[in-house]
């Protein structure tokens, strides 16, 4: 290869892998320059030099390392060389970076509750999100897929303070906070009609990996921090109790990871009526029509009005607020019609299993 040349320009690269990881690799794995980098970056070396110690710092971290392995066997058409705890994943060179948009959203907004961390064991195939909760116990909220938690560490949006542990405890960081509120603004000037382009309501009717210029469900900019059940959750009531036991918080927890699960490759609609009436995508994945069937049959169990609410508040994270404004209650009657639809909620998954099926 031509020392002007960047691995950027050869096209084996994802898009959205990130111009820091390229010139770390292009300087690793094709021997350029640092110079000849800056030159082709039109930057100065100094910065190039800061990007490749950057990395080389990181690759104790094993999703940092993990992706520019694979990374790397991908520039140069190996197969990648896995390790035997990893062997059977896939190869995070494989996602695309719709696929990680769509995910990160979920993932950030997670990880922007307060106490949520994201733990990787080094010989599981996912990862998972977990929340202390005021009593010390952890609640687990979601899992990941590890590539797409590869990606999201290669993009500098959650670091590890202690990546040599068997179980390392990722953070958000400030870009991943700041990337989240530029999702979230964007979702929400789709809702509100200023788009650049009209996006349809239409169905599809094969499954793919959902588009991230597709969201339809228009998250307020609060989802960001916590959501409704986590704020109702800390206030107390007269006796001094919590107002939501940790039960009702992990019905509400549940019934949004099935959510989450079905909404992989489709538009949802704001109306709970038209989410029951939602038909399996044809080759939708496994954990997609499995996410919808149990999301479905949770909002039926607890009947009208109630499955209102929960939707809107545990699935959509709408606010409180605006949950009563739509539905025409009175101020500060929606947490108690919440109670009571979460009470209902765990009653259903008692009766089906606590913990059957979940994701992962």
């Amino acid at each position: 290869m031509h020392e002007g040349l960047i691995i950027q320009d050869t096209g084996t690269l994802p898009s959205w892998v990130p111009e820091s990881a390229r010139n770390y690799l292009a300087h690793t794995e094709d021997g350029q320059s640092i110079r000849a980098l800056a030159r082709a970056n039109e930057c100065h070396p100094s910065t190039i030099l800061r990007q490749i110690r950057k990395f080389e710092n990181r690759r104790d971290d094993p999703l940092i390392d993990d992706a520019l392995r694979a990374l790397s066997c991908v520039l140069r058409q190996d197969q990648v060389p896995a390790r035997p705890e990893t062997k059977s994943l896939g190869q995070v060179g494989d996602l695309t970076g719709k696929q990680i948009e769509e995910e990160a959203k979920r993932i950030l907004r997670r990880l922007c509750e307060h106490g949520a961390v994201m733990a990787v064991a080094r010989e599981m195939e996912t990862a998972v999100i977990v929340r202390e909760t005021e009593d010390g116990a952890s609640l687990r909220t979601a899992i990941v897929d590890r590539r797409v938690a590869q990606a999201i560490a290669l993009k500098d949006w959650v670091q590890c303070s202690d990546p040599t542990a068997r179980v390392a405890r990722y953070v958000i960081t400030n870009l991943g906070r700041a990337t989240i509120r530029e999702m979230t603004a964007q979702d929400e000037n789709r809702a509100l009609g200023f788009a650049d382009a009209r996006s349809g309501f239409e169905q599809t009717t094969s499954w793919a990996p959902a588009d991230f210029d597709r969201d339809s469900a228009g998250m307020s900019r609060a989802s960001i921090v916590e959501s409704p059940l986590i704020g109702l959750s800390r206030r107390r009531d007269k006796s001094g109790d919590p107002f939501l036991r940790k039960d009702l918080v992990e019905a509400g927890e549940r019934l949004r990871e099935g959510f989450e699960l079905a909404k992989m490759g489709r538009q949802v609609s704001r109306d709970v009526t038209e989410f029951l009436n939602h038909e399996p995508l044809e080759g939708a994945p496994a954990g997609a029509v499995d996410g919808l069937k149990r999301t479905q049959d949770a909002l039926c169990e607890i009947g009208p009005g109630l499955a209102d609410v929960v939707y809107r508040c545990c699935c959509l994270l709408e606010g409180l607020e605006q949950t009563e404004k739509s539905m025409g209650w009175s101020a500060r009657s929606g947490k108690i019609v919440l109670r009571i639809a979460l009470e209902r909620l765990g009653e259903h998954y008692r009766s089906v299993g606590k913990y059957a099926p979940l994701i992962g």
